[in-house]
Parts: C-alpha cells; sequence; structure tokens
C-alpha cells in the first residue's frame, strides 16, 4: 500500500466526520424547532456511512499482502429518525394543541453532545492517520537523497 492510498482512506474519514458534525450541529441548534416547512416539530437527523473499495487511477481495486480488499468510507444518506416527537405541556405555546401539548423535536441533547464528543475523537484520528503518512513519506523522500 502505498503513501496515497493511506491518504485517501483518511480524507475519505475526514469528509465522513465533517458532515457528522454538521448535522449535530443541525440537530442542536433546532432542538426547540417546533414548526418547519413540511410541518410539525423538527426531526433528528442521522448520518448513514457506507464502506466502498478503494480504487486506484486505472479502475483496479487496492489490495494488500493479504487479498482483503481496502476501503474507504462515504456517506451514502442523511436520514430522518422516525421516533416520535416529544410531548411538552405549556398550554401558552402557541403550537399546543387542545390539551395544551407541544410536540417538541425527538432531539435528546445529551445524546448529541456524546456524538459530538465521538465525531471530534473520530476526526483527530483519522488526521493523526493522515499526518503520519505524509511524514513517513517525507521520511521516504528524504531518505531517497
Amino acid at each position: 500500500m502505498d503513501f496515497l492510498t493511506n491518504m485517501k482512506i483518511s480524507s475519505s474519514g475526514l469528509s465522513v466526520q465533517r458532515k457528522r458534525m454538521e448535522t449535530i450541529s443541525s440537530n442542536l441548534a433546532n432542538l426547540e424547532t417546533t414548526r418547519t416547512p413540511e410541518g410539525g416539530p423538527y426531526r433528528r437527523k442521522d448520518v448513514l456511512i457506507t464502506a466502498l473499495p478503494l480504487e486506484d487511477q486505472f479502475g483496479n481495486t487496492f489490495k494488500n499482502e493479504l487479498g482483503d480488499q481496502l476501503t474507504k468510507v462515504q456517506v451514502a444518506d442523511v436520514v430522518e429518525d422516525q421516533d416520535e416527537p416529544r410531548m411538552v405541556y405549556n398550554p401558552s405555546h402557541p403550537d399546543a394543541n387542545d390539551l395544551g401539548y407541544v410536540a417538541m423535536p425527538n432531539v435528546d441533547q445529551m445524546t448529541e453532545m456524546v456524538n459530538m464528543v465521538t465525531t471530534q475523537r473520530s476526526f483527530e484520528a483519522n488526521v493523526t492517520a493522515l499526518n503520519a503518512s505524509k511524514a513517513m513519506a517525507i521520511r521516504a523522500i528524504d531518505l531517497g537523497r
């Protein structure tokens, strides 16, 4: 496996983690949103991630010494959580129903904060792997001089 392959794999991870962070930020920003253009409260969103074979410039799939296929990651889709909204009693709210309950987003702030820290750590791990590949490539070039 060459250094460029390492960098491609790490950069795909960085892209996925960036999208996850954007989605988590959106969920947190809409924690109290009771009205959306589609009607009803905001629904929590989540990123679906898929593994794809890593192909070189000629369309051949990279393989390591054991014959296993190397994969990169990619965002497959951003989907809405189908859990029911939280019903909160607040009869003075403009969106309250006849019984005084308001449909609130199905976003749990604590869960989103945990997801944010996990995403941040994954991003940092990908940056570390990318930097290690870069340092190895630079060292290999220096050795060739």
